[in-house]
């Protein structure tokens, strides 16, 4: 399953439906760049979740809007609704088992 990139402009539309996970992230960002593949893993074991990311720099209204302080952060949202909020790096086996908390699985 790919990670898709998302905007400020779709980022309602993409995370209003059934459980996503979204990756804020920048270019400049160490542990970004360690998260990123993890997300990517997840994302294989998890086909019924749908996965994106989005970029904090180039989507300032989104990120003020969600009051990101720090990245990488992982918002899970089920039907719209933030249920996790997960700051800094998670190994892939912690970040499967948050997630399918809120999955039917």
């Amino acid at each position: 399953m790919a990670v898709e990139d998302i905007t400020d402009t779709n980022f309602k539309e993409k995370t209003d439906t059934g459980v996503t996970l979204t990756d804020l992230w920048a270019v400049w960002c160490g542990p970004c760049k360690m998260q990123s593949p993890v997300v990517e893993e997840v994302s294989n074991r998890l086909p019924n979740v749908s996965f994106n990311k989005l970029n904090v720099d180039e989507n300032p209204k989104t990120t003020s809007e969600l009051g990101i302080m720090a990245i990488p952060t992982l918002i899970v949202k089920k039907d719209g609704e933030i249920v996790e909020r997960i700051t800094g790096y998670t190994p892939a086996d912690a970040l499967e088992a948050i997630i399918k908390k809120h999955t039917d699985n």
